[in-house]
């Protein structure tokens, strides 16, 4: 195995770039994740990992041991290059402190909307524009907490395999199809696949929780600055609106998304 020493190191100033620059993640089509259980998670979605950099004294507790042992440990592909590196290039490296060792490389999927596999009557969440990784970590974790068919991004303002994005998700970015559309796309991919259309907004609404959402469904938040576009609006089946009583008129992204989704599980029945 190759052992690295030196922050200087090629392998290590490219995994910085990957970190750090999305213009390169999407170039390459390649990204980091850090952290045990979300390669774990990466590898049950079926994401290729090309190459693990593996600090032995954290992830194993010894500096004695076999790429076949890590691969062992971490369920990678006998293909899988291991690459050994010291504890301070690790701890260099690492996007967060509490990581257990391991940093991969892993090879992007297709983010179009052709490549989503929807159940006979799916249930969908849209998130138009969100701005920050944070949310849509959250929105992915809510997602996958929901286990809804899958989530549609539209026209989001940081890419899915931004580091921020895979740790606010806890490795949900893994877990639950994803893609990446225009409104123009995700209205026209509803249209085909005969699914309807729900748009959280304050326009001309009805309370969410006098809507069904028995059949096939698709949910749309938007950001609470500008909230939904017009284009989503227009081609919505109804406009929905979450009740509050307080004095403001917005909640954040996810924890709207969450009471959406709970409440057309909730009338699907839980499985």
């Amino acid at each position: 195995m190759k052992y690295i020493s030196s922050p200087h190191n090629a392998i290590i100033r490219h995994a910085e770039q990957l970190q750090r620059k999305s213009k390169i993640r999407k170039k390459e089509q390649l990204f980091l994740i850090e952290g045990k259980r979300e390669i774990e998670l990466a590898i049950a979605g079926n994401f290729e990992i090309v190459k693990a950099l593996i600090c032995g004294e954290i992830l194993l507790g010894t500096e004695e041991f076999t790429a076949a042992a890590v691969i062992s440990h971490l369920n990678l592909s006998q293909q899988t290059e291991i690459i050994t590196v010291s504890i301070e290039v690790y701890e260099k490296l690492a996007y967060r402190s509490g990581t257990e060792g391991c940093i991969a490389f892993a090879k992007a999927k297709s983010l179009d909307l052709s490549q989503l596999s929807l159940s006979e009557n799916p249930l969908i969440l849209i998130a138009e524009s969100p701005e920050k990784p944070g949310n849509i970590g959250a929105l992915l974790r809510t997602a996958d907490a929901a286990k809804i068919d899958a989530v549609i991004i539209v026209d989001p303002v940081s890419d899915l395999y931004n580091p921020n994005v895979i740790r606010s998700s806890v490795g949900c970015v893994f877990t639950i199809p994803t893609a990446i559309a225009t409104a123009a796309e995700t209205v026209a991919f509803l249209k085909l696949k005969e699914i309807n259309l729900y748009a959280a907004t304050l326009q001309s609404s009805k309370r969410y929780d006098l809507i069904d959402f028995k059949t096939a469904a698709a949910i749309a938040v938007g950001t609470e600055a500008t909230g939904l576009s017009h284009q989503l609006r227009d081609a919505a089946t109804a406009n929905i609106i979450i009740p509050m009583g307080g004095v403001i008129d917005s909640m954040n992204v996810s924890a709207s998304a969450a009471i959406l989704l709970f409440e057309a599980r909730r009338q699907r029945g839980f499985e």
